[in-house]
């Protein structure tokens, strides 16, 4: 009877939502533009997971097989892959039995965009929500950091007149205009041609790096010492921990329940892109990738290769947008502007999220080291350990099992089942991801500073560049 209860629940407001999305469609003034602009389907959310999974990182694998290792890095990406399917899969249904119950208590969600801390918050509590807001907002602050430096870092390749810090300040301006995307909804054709660009740079990686063959003497040492192993691991972790915006793109399908193996869908798509392009360029070029943690700057100037540059560009932008809307969302519930109908006053009020943003990615422009430290100290607990844990504690007791909107499959052995998957991944990522990930990547980092300094104007430059 309750299990009746709960479908009434969802398919009556998820036929409200397809009827707005009907509605939106008929008094759109153009198809063309509802076409390119309103997405919702489970397309849409396929290929926004997919796009956001791999951005400037498809960069730096390279670099990370040069520290774990040909066969180590492979199976990271294996591994880690399929751990954040899981762990996003956790996410879907923690989302729903948390909108399930609210819509029970007849709460409309329609002006606004259920986040990950709200779904802490209204299944286990403030302090779950107070922890959740703080890894998460930390994690997308550095992950837009992390576009801002890519960025900077890509276009340096095509041209090196001005050095890295100065097309940081230019690409800050840039990427702020994301203040006017107004939610996951707006990012359809946005999405479509990440992947597509995305698609273009590891496959252009993985031909170049084979026509350009191994350079003299190349050497595949790797792994040599137990920093950079962890250090090359937690950089695999963070790829696959792109998940931290998975509530925000379900609340913009319009039927979320149609979510719960799209991220996997879109993790098997991805490494068919980076286990390629990664095991290609590290095939070419071995140990000398340790000092090149981006890719590009391997290979030889070409008209394909400034394309690679020149739309991975396009895409860091993009991704920058998926990284920091959430954030915007976050002020604007701070400062009371979230329901604002206004575009052009949401906008406004936007941007003083940009600026910390822009100001870390001048202070730490480290590309690749950083990733790993992100993956270590915040993207292990974000979408690995939180999401784990918080799904035991829903579900600890008896009445909560029995009344769970979602159930775990069978073939996965059921509620056993998954309680001994979500175990398995708090150990193990709180042992190898945050602690000896977390110890290796914060040597290297600070290696990095001591070798490089803060502010560094031209970080991995050619000497007369700097």
């Amino acid at each position: 009877m309750a299990s009746e209860k709960v479908e009434t629940v969802i398919a009556g407001n998820y036929v409200e939502m397809e009827r707005e999305q009907s509605d939106a469609q008929t008094s759109a003034k153009s198809k063309l533009s509802t076409f390119l602009w309103h997405g919702g389907s489970a397309y849409d959310a396929w290929f926004s997971c997919a796009s956001n999974q791999v951005a400037q990182v498809l960069l730096t694998l390279p670099y990370s097989f040069s520290q774990l290792g040909l066969l180590s890095g492979i199976l990271f990406q294996l591994f880690y892959g399929l751990m954040g399917s899981w762990t996003a899969y956790l996410i879907s249904l923690l989302y729903v039995e948390y909108r399930t119950r609210k819509e029970r208590e007849k709460v409309d969600f329609r002006n606004h965009v259920i986040q990950w801390f709200e779904v802490l918050d209204g299944l286990l509590g403030k302090h779950w929500r107070n922890v959740g807001l703080f890894f998460n907002c930390t994690f997308l602050l550095f992950g837009s950091v992390i576009q801002l430096i890519a960025c900077a870092s890509n276009i340096y390749y095509i041209n090196d007149n001005l050095d890295k810090r100065t097309w940081t300040y230019i690409f800050g301006a840039c990427c702020a205009t994301t203040v006017f995307i107004p939610s996951f909804h707006n990012y359809r054709i946005w999405s479509f041609l990440g992947l597509i660009m995305t698609t273009y740079t590891a496959w252009y990686l993985t031909i170049a790096s084979l026509i350009h063959g191994q350079v003299e003497g190349v050497k595949h040492s790797g792994p040599s010492t137990m920093v950079l192993y962890f250090t090359g691991a937690t950089n695999i972790l963070y790829t696959f921990g792109g998940h931290a915006v998975t509530v925000e793109i379900m609340h913009a399908m319009w039927k979320p329940q149609k979510f719960k193996l799209i991220y996997l869908m879109a993790t098997l798509y991805v490494l068919t892109l980076t286990l390629p392009s990664a095991s290609a360029v590290y095939w070419a070029f071995g140990d000398n990738l340790l000092t090149h943690s981006n890719a590009l700057a391997m290979l030889p100037k070409t008209r394909f290769r400034d394309t690679a540059v020149v739309l991975m560009l396009i895409h860091q932008f993009i991704t920058f947008g998926f990284a920091c809307t959430p954030l915007y969302f976050v002020w604007e519930k701070l400062i009371q502007m979230h329901e604002t109908k206004s575009m052009v006053k949401r906008a406004l009020a936007r941007l003083p999220v940009v600026i910390p943003i822009w100001f870390l990615a001048i202070i730490f422009p480290f590309f690749g080291p950083i990733n790993s430290t992100v993956g270590s100290l915040l993207v292990s607990f974000t979408v690995y350990i939180i999401p784990a844990l918080a799904h035991m504690v829903t579900f600890a007791s008896a009445s909560a099992r029995e009344n769970a909107v979602e159930k775990p499959p069978s073939f996965l052995g059921g509620w056993a089942g998954s309680y001994t998957m979500n175990i398995f991944v708090v150990v193990w990522v709180l042992i190898v991801g945050f602690g000896f990930g977390g110890w290796a990547s914060m040597l290297n980092f600070i290696n990095q500073v001591n070798t490089f300094g803060l502010f560094t104007k031209c970080y991995q430059c050619p000497p007369h560049k700097a």
